[in-house]
């Protein structure tokens, strides 16, 4: 996972993918799964479960390329959300719910000494600290979606929001971290053009 990444335009790499180009697959694995697999090892909180998770979401990425449509968000943002849902549904199955009974107290132990060493850091690109700019209700919205695994019926449900209310601010949010990457992004290629 740790392969150097590939610098391709989001337009030409899901022209790739959607001729079904196994380069573009490989790129796409090169430059994502670290991101994507520390999003999912943060749900699932096991290592192996993880792996076979992000598998899983490569494959229903590759499977479903064509129903990406880049009018609602980013390449990123939509495998983002397979790899976590996909993830979410392991952790709600009574497979996973019956392993995790099961593990021993020293298998568990074991398992969060590893975590800490391997968890990929949302805080390395800054994700953290762009969230801390939106408005507190906001805030929220995204850090138990995003970080913690919430369904937005969930969400509502826990907080006594309206649906509605929730995926109001959900768009809300994104579309301030959206104009805040945006900057991000503008002053870092500058910079790196620059240097």
């Amino acid at each position: 996972m740790s392969k150097r990444k590939t610098i391709i335009a989001e337009e030409t790499l899901l022209s790739m993918l959607q001729s079904r180009d196994e380069r573009g697959f490989s790129i796409l694995y090169d430059n994502y799964s670290a991101a994507l697999y520390g999003v999912i090892l943060k749900i699932v909180r096991t290592e192996e479960i993880a792996a076979d998770i992000m598998q899983d979401s490569f494959v229903k990425i590759w499977r479903n390329i064509e129903g990406y449509n880049a009018s609602k968000g980013t390449l990123f943002t939509w495998m983002l959300n397979i790899a976590r849902n996909t993830a979410i549904d392991k952790v709600r199955s009574q497979e996973f719910q019956n392993s995790q009974k099961n593990q021993d107290l020293d298998t568990t132990i074991n398992t969060i000494d590893k975590q800490e060493y391997s968890q990929f850091d949302v805080d390395a690109i800054g994700v953290k600290k762009v969230i801390e700019k939106l408005k507190p209700e906001h805030r929220l919205i995204i850090d138990l979606l995003y970080f913690q695994g919430y369904t937005q019926a969930e969400v509502s449900e826990e907080f006594g929001i309206p649906l509605g209310t929730v995926k109001t601010r959900v768009k809300s949010a994104i579309n301030h971290l959206r104009e805040y990457f945006v900057e991000f992004a503008t002053i870092w290629f500058s910079w790196i053009w620059l240097s």
